[in-house]
């Protein structure tokens, strides 16, 4: 396995770069999304303008001296205060810039702000479209369709993250079209991992709330209903992180949804209750969630917990960063040498939304870089599934 020295750390200092867009362009409109969504006072208006000013033109600076995480981000980054966000590692300045943002809007002091997820009213808009209604409905014809096909368009569609793509199984000749878009497919052997009839543990680590969220927990229950796993466990954030990622509030919210639903996914959310109450289906949270550090530093006790899943799958793009470490790694490095440190099979379902991948063949970087340059790698129109036994 190359040393990680030899792969550079992913900045955003590179003009033109993906990760600079992010921090220059991406986070200040963000700040301004935000700030629209909720009546925030005077204090919450100037500690977001502050933010803006010092994320895209100053130093970083470290929390507040009464903040209940300080010494955490100190041991995580004192060596970065007082450097330009731009200069220090992509992945921590990202991370860096959620916590002050929730920082700026109260979200841990005392007071009416106090664990208000700021981006509430985005993952609800998302939930209650008329998109996510139409990709629910895809679910009562494919459940017509042979167990083999259901199985692996309800993969297909948490890989993606939405229904759009079991309509494309269910209408019949859409799959290749999915297919193509996969610069790895290692999904036969994760279901050799989860066998029809097994008496394991599945753990899935949550990426996105709203329509990423909803088919994650279709697939569960398919897992469950069919006994490809006789548990399932569901890590989620702790507090609000990256816009969108699920906490166990976005759980019950997607629960919710689909138990108000017709047809099949109205199934789908009752089974998914009543599981809960089983203890079929958890939720677990743990702190190293929001940490902006890749899974090879993961506490002891979370180490335990995927050691115990007969296979942990991975959801999205934020985590395929941590599994594998946020660096510009040859895109042939193997996934396996890249996870050997993980405590038990794992799988990786993520769409391609950053520079960072590995486990692909020669033939498949070269022709991806014939067609669109380097761009493949950031514009969420190719995915992955990868799996080390």
């Amino acid at each position: 396995m190359p040393e990680a020295a030899e792969a550079p750390v992913i900045l955003s200092n590179e003009p033109g770069s993906f990760p600079r867009s992010v921090l220059a362009e991406r986070h200040p409109a963000l700040i301004k999304k935000v700030r629209e969504a909720f009546p925030y006072g005077p204090r919450q208006h100037r500690a977001l303008d502050a933010l803006l000013a010092q994320a895209t033109q100053g130093v970083i600076e470290p929390l507040e001296p009464e903040a209940h995480d300080r010494q955490l981000w100190d041991e995580w980054g004192r060596e970065y205060v007082g450097l330009s966000w731009f200069d220090v590692p992509f992945l921590w300045s990202e991370s860096y810039f959620y916590r002050r943002l929730l920082a700026a809007v109260g979200y841990f002091e005392d007071g009416p702000w106090r664990g208000i997820d700021p981006f509430r009213p985005f993952k609800q808009a998302e939930l209650h479209s008329g998109e996510a209604d139409e990709e629910l409905a895809a679910l009562d014809p494919l459940a017509a369709r042979p167990v083999e096909e259901q199985r692996q368009a309800l993969l297909l569609g948490s890989l993606w993250g939405n229904r759009a793509d079991l309509g494309f199984a269910v209408g019949g000749g859409g799959a290749g079209t999915v297919d193509s878009r996969l610069v790895a497919d290692d999904s036969d052997v994760l279901w050799s991992l989860l066998p029809e009839g097994g008496t394991g543990t599945l753990c899935l680590v949550a990426d996105n709330a709203g329509r990423e969220l909803l088919p994650d927990l279709i697939l569960i229950d398919h897992l469950l209903r069919r006994r490809h796993a006789e548990r399932a466990v569901l890590h989620v954030k702790p507090y609000p992180y990256y816009v969108s990622d699920a906490m166990s509030a976005d759980v019950i919210d997607c629960l919710r949804r689909l138990n108000d639903a017709q047809g099949v996914a109205g199934e789908v959310g009752r089974r998914l209750w009543s599981a809960m109450g089983t203890g079929r289906l958890t939720i677990r949270s743990h702190a190293f969630s929001c940490a902006p550090l890749p899974y090879e530093r993961m506490p002891e006790d979370l180490r335990r917990d995927f050691a115990e899943a007969d296979v942990t799958v991975m959801k999205g793009d934020l985590n395929y960063r941590r599994l594998v470490g946020d660096r510009l790694w040859p895109a042939t490095t193997p996934f396996a040498e890249r996870t050997a440190y993980f405590p038990g099979p794992v799988a990786a379902l993520r769409t391609l939304k950053s520079d960072v991948v590995v486990g692909l063949d020669e033939r498949t970087e070269a022709t991806l870089v014939a067609a669109h340059g380097q761009g493949w790698r950031t514009s969420g129109t190719h995915a992955l599934i990868q799996v080390r036994r």
